[in-house]
């Protein structure tokens, strides 16, 4: 998609979405890290009532906002060139949280970002990676569930032009 970037499987994304949904009822808020071209993004809007994407790469985060603009109601979708590792504390908290880029561990300020009883799926490891699914249970205890191995770009910090 550029800038080095790649877009998931569509059947990595849907795995992935998959694990955040608890029913089969409209979800609350998600919080997406790494927009990229927004396809993710669309998805979420879908399923969810809100959806907040942070992108790092100003030219991601642009094509996103372009691609979104042309197929759903922007109201409901909240693109915010930012750091991602950082999450939205101002927002916060999200009933589900889903990371498309690997980081060594799944950073505290996300874990702390979601709700109790909320879920966040992440892939996780550097050369060796798995998807995480990570469910709050309360104000300090996670449960965590290691699923299958994976590949994703590296979850980075800061904003890059």
């Amino acid at each position: 998609i550029g800038y080095g970037q790649t877009i998931s499987k569509p059947s990595v994304v849907a795995r992935m979405i998959s694990l955040l949904i608890k029913d089969k009822t409209l979800s609350g808020k998600v919080l997406e890290i790494g927009s990229g071209c927004g396809y993710q993004a669309a998805i979420l809007a879908c399923i969810f009532k809100e959806v907040y994407s942070i992108e790092r790469i100003n030219g991601l985060h642009e094509l996103a906002k372009h691609n979104l603009a042309k197929f759903i109601d922007m109201p409901k979708v909240h693109l915010v060139l930012g750091d991602g590792m950082l999450g939205l504390p101002d927002v916060a908290p999200f009933d589900s949280i889903i990371i498309a880029a690997a980081g060594l561990q799944i950073p505290k300020a996300l874990l702390l970002q979601l709700s109790i009883g909320g879920r966040l799926i992440a892939p996780e490891g550097e050369r060796e990676q798995k998807l995480v699914l990570v469910e709050r249970k309360g104000l300090q205890e996670w449960s965590r569930t290691e699923l299958e191995q994976t590949r994703f770009v590296p979850l980075k910090t800061g904003i890059q032009a």
